[in-house]
């Protein structure tokens, strides 16, 4: 019951996403398994679900597709920010999967933010879908790679970090009651595009990777802790694994701009003698195989 509320538009959106994939959409997909997300024309097979607002309403424009790059920006927003969290969810939930994109912190944070998001944004993952949120719930059921930017203070502030808004995970053998845990990344300051993946094996083994060198691993995301608000509590279920779930792309009031956002699905079919074998997944998909 619970795994059906969490993902009860998903099959609706397979239908619409099978016409999109033949149309103006012309997400890729590799030889080698990559497929991309996003067209750098538009915003098409993404979702938006910004706080105070209902599903699909891309308040001024938050989320905006301009020269190749997804970018996030409040340029357009009436009075201060609100508590207007905002995040964009690509319509296919993923179970294992490597995801990698780039990013890059621009512009200043939008007035009435709160000051812990200053060059701070994230990629949320296993996430309910945002359809099943309330128009008052402030941040979605998931788990997050935090992207965090070096501020004049000259401190040390990794990027990479795990946060876990209505989730906990296990860190170092032990269920780990922290919102968030730092990487071992160095700092990065300024405008300079960083390069971040996810590791994501179900609801076992999650591995951040920044510039291409492994940052954080943890295991057993499931649902649990506080942070969310708003939310329907027949879907939080504290202790339930998260095995599978959407992607969404952050905003917070601090504008920052995506590109090269990429997935290789890890599960399908295994059997060499498929005409659709792929030697990259690790967890099999035995229905999906075609002779």
């Amino acid at each position: 019951m619970i795994k059906h509320i969490f993902f009860k538009s998903v099959i609706p959106c397979f239908s619409i996403l099978l016409l999109i994939s033949c149309g103006s959409t012309k997400h890729h997909k590799t030889e080698d398994g990559w497929t991309t997300l996003f067209n750098g024309n538009n915003l098409d097979g993404w979702t938006t679900k910004i706080h105070h607002y209902e599903v699909n309403d891309n308040y001024a424009d938050t989320f905006r597709a301009e020269n190749g790059i997804l970018k996030v920006r409040y340029d357009n927003y009436e009075g201060d920010y609100n508590d207007r969290f905002g995040h964009l969810y690509y319509d296919i939930p993923y179970a294992y999967f490597h995801l990698s994109m780039e990013y890059r912190f621009v512009g200043e944070v939008h007035p009435g933010a709160p000051s812990f998001v200053e060059k701070n944004s994230g990629v949320m993952f296993h996430s309910q879908d945002p359809r099943t949120m309330p128009k008052e719930q402030n941040w979605p059921i998931s788990v997050e790679m935090q992207f965090l930017g070096g501020l004049a203070d000259g401190k040390e502030r990794p990027t990479g970090n795990m946060c876990s808004p209505g989730t906990d995970v296990v860190y170092k053998d032990k269920l780990d009651p922290r919102h968030c845990i730092s990487s071992s990344s160095k700092t990065y300051y300024g405008n300079q595009w960083i390069k971040a993946e996810l590791l994501v094996y179900g609801d076992s083994l999650v591995v951040h990777k920044i510039n291409g060198q492994k940052v954080l691993e943890y295991t057993r995301p499931q649902m649990g802790g506080g942070t969310v608000k708003g939310h329907d509590p027949a879907i939080k279920k504290d202790g339930m694994p998260l095995k599978k779930g959407f992607i969404a792309l952050q905003s917070e009031g601090q504008p920052i701009d995506f590109r090269n956002i990429k997935i290789k699905n890890l599960k399908g079919c295994m059997d060499p003698k498929a005409k659709n074998y792929g030697p990259y997944f690790i967890a099999s998909d035995a229905g999906s195989c075609r002779y």
